[in-house]
């Protein structure tokens, strides 16, 4: 009965792929051409950054930029680049309400983020303000965190940090600009502190960008007495990716 259902349901409801909607033969799955277009973020990479390294460095290698600019969190690991149809699956979760891809997309992520999930108490998603969360109705981070939390076994606590104040999208901001609309926006209040206090911290996200925003969750985390905070993203954009006047904002 249940082989029938699920043959009904593939013919009803065929599996899409993630990137184009065209027909699949496994759900959660790319096609041929999308597939082409992915790129996995692979070591050697930048132990505190997590941004890979066009040759071997070493052993726990580390970036000039985490040693010029050390960040408020850990380490940071992303599964892709955000090009080509990484973009489109963070878009369509985003704004066309695809939250059916969020599950994919988290094995993805927990593929990238192995040593990350390892070392967890805690999978806390960056979250929204309510205000941007009504018109939204969901938060595509705690949908990822959600997926994350279920596959690792990890505790999942969407609700330990608050947006305390509504900000800017930073879509279409600059690096300072996204620093400066962010800062001091997040903040754990006293009756979830003993919940976190020494725990290790594993805060998602969907896109990487320049760190301003899962920095400064990062530091309200810390401040409220955790022990580690890593952060896990699906997509990262990758320096040589990042223009401040891109004509295509990311």
């Amino acid at each position: 009965m249940a082989a029938l259902a699920g043959s009904a349901a593939r013919i009803l409801f065929p599996p899409l792929c993630g990137g184009c909607r065209t027909i699949v033969s496994i759900p959660g799955s790319l096609c041929g051409t999308c597939w082409r277009e992915l790129r996995m973020i692979e070591r050697p990479w930048c132990e505190i950054l997590g941004t890979p390294f066009p040759v071997d460095m070493g052993e726990d290698a580390v970036s000039p930029a985490a040693i010029a600019n050390p960040p408020a969190f850990d380490r940071a690991r992303s599964a892709v680049a955000y090009t080509g149809v990484a973009r489109r699956m963070v878009q369509a979760l985003k704004f066309n309400d695809r939250t059916d891809l969020a599950p994919w997309m988290a094995v993805w992520m927990l593929r990238a983020g192995t040593e990350l999930t390892a070392q967890a108490d805690i999978v806390v998603p960056v979250p929204l303000h309510r205000r941007r969360f009504l018109w939204r109705r969901f938060n595509q981070s705690a949908e990822l965190g959600r997926a994350v939390a279920r596959a690792s076994g990890l505790r999942f606590e969407p609700d330990l940090v608050k947006r305390r104040r509504h900000t800017l999208q930073q879509v279409g901001l600059g690096r300072t600009e996204r620093d400066e609309n962010v800062r001091g926006a997040f903040v754990v209040d006293k009756a979830s502190r003993e919940a976190i206090r020494g725990r290790r911290i594993l805060l998602v996200d969907d896109v990487y960008t320049t760190g301003a925003t899962v920095s400064s969750v990062a530091r309200s985390l810390k401040r409220a007495g955790a022990g580690g905070v890593d952060v896990l993203t699906f997509a990262r954009v990758l320096p040589e990716d990042f223009l401040d006047t891109a004509t295509d904002p990311i």
